[in-house]
């Protein structure tokens, strides 16, 4: 599930050693499964272990996930780096914001993620975003947009040049994309 490296754990098991007797590592996820993910490491006192809790032994410590947390950790990896400013702890957990999906999933599901991960983080950017809808019988992804991207004078072109373009690019079976949002200009409205 987690993967610590070497120096990481040299650098935990230092800081464990200065903590009450049985205190070990917490790794979580707050908000797991959305654009405002965020993963931390903490003190995790004896008294705080659940029963559910995952626990990953490692050589001179545990590190315990919440049964939340787990499934957004999948191929998480705690590193410990040190250059010229210092060092630092390095937390990467790619599953964080949305868990990864398999090659097989659903074609509703596949373009769902893509355009979690890869367009809404690009919208964001403008303060918009995009959800499918549904995929029509006849193979369009019915999109909505909203923040930025509602009323904003580019998205028929952000729909047609940049989304639709990957869309159609990643999934074949796609015959192209349709904007359900009913736009309205305003302040919020990008350009």
């Amino acid at each position: 599930m987690i993967r610590i490296t070497v120096p990481a754990q040299e650098h935990f098991a230092k800081l464990l050693s200065k903590k009450k007797d049985g205190t070990q590592i917490r790794v979580f996820v707050i908000n797991p499964g959305t654009l405002n993910a965020e993963c931390g490491v903490s003190y995790c006192p004896p008294d705080t272990v659940e029963g559910t809790d995952v626990e990953l032994k490692f050589e001179n410590f545990s590190a315990y996930v919440d049964e939340l947390s787990a499934p957004y950790l999948k191929d998480a990896e705690i590193g410990f780096v040190t250059d010229n400013l210092g060092s630092q702890l390095t937390l990467k957990a790619p599953n964080a914001k949305i868990r990864k999906i398999s090659e097989e999933a659903p074609l509703v599901e596949r373009v769902d993620y893509l355009l979690q991960t890869q367009i809404n983080p690009q919208l964001a950017n403008h303060g918009g975003h995009v959800s499918l809808i549904k995929i029509t019988n006849d193979g369009y992804a019915v999109l909505k947009f909203g923040g930025g991207c509602n009323g904003c004078s580019m998205i028929d072109f952000t729909l047609k040049e940049n989304i639709e373009k990957e869309l159609l690019a990643a999934f074949p079976d796609l015959e192209g994309v349709h904007d359900f949002t009913e736009h309205e200009r305003g302040e919020h409205s990008y350009y």
